[in-house]
């Protein structure tokens, strides 16, 4: 009696190809950082019941090339870190270059109980802290039973 496989025998090799080629389309290949998504800076977004927590991750970026704006619940970060490479008129080469550099913008939807007249924004160690608080009337209060 002679048995068939419904599989080829090299099965693993063809998913090795096909995620190769899935990570080349959407150029998800892995990094010192995880999976690249996104874009820079790298940011962290969460919540209190009281504010909306940004903190953006721009190392050696000067605060003053930062811009950052507030306009109909969405919130927007942008800037432009300049390389630190020797030009094309000193005759270096550049060999590797993995550090970002270049014009950036990154855009946060902000939920709709935001008061944007209180934001705050510090700039330190490389890290921008954008706190936004919620309206007094959206903050959760205990009501007492008499």
């Amino acid at each position: 009696m002679m048995y068939r496989t419904l599989f080829p025998r090299d099965m693993f090799a063809e998913l090795d190809r096909l995620q190769r080629e899935m990570q080349h389309a959407f150029d998800l290949s892995p990094n010192i950082r995880g999976v690249a998504r996104g874009g820079f800076p790298a940011m962290n977004v969460g919540s209190t019941a009281a504010s909306v927590e940004v903190y953006a991750f721009a190392p050696g970026i000067d605060p003053a090339a930062l811009d950052v704006q507030i306009e109909k619940g969405v919130l927007t970060i942008a800037g432009e870190r300049t390389s630190a490479l020797p030009g094309k008129e000193d005759k270096a080469t550049a060999h590797i270059d993995e550090r970002f550099s270049g014009r950036f913008r990154r855009v946060v939807s902000l939920p709709d109980d935001i008061d944007p007249n209180g934001v705050s924004a510090r700039y330190r160690d490389g890290v921008l802290h954008v706190s936004i608080p919620r309206r007094e009337a959206a903050q959760p209060r205990r009501i007492t039973i008499q």
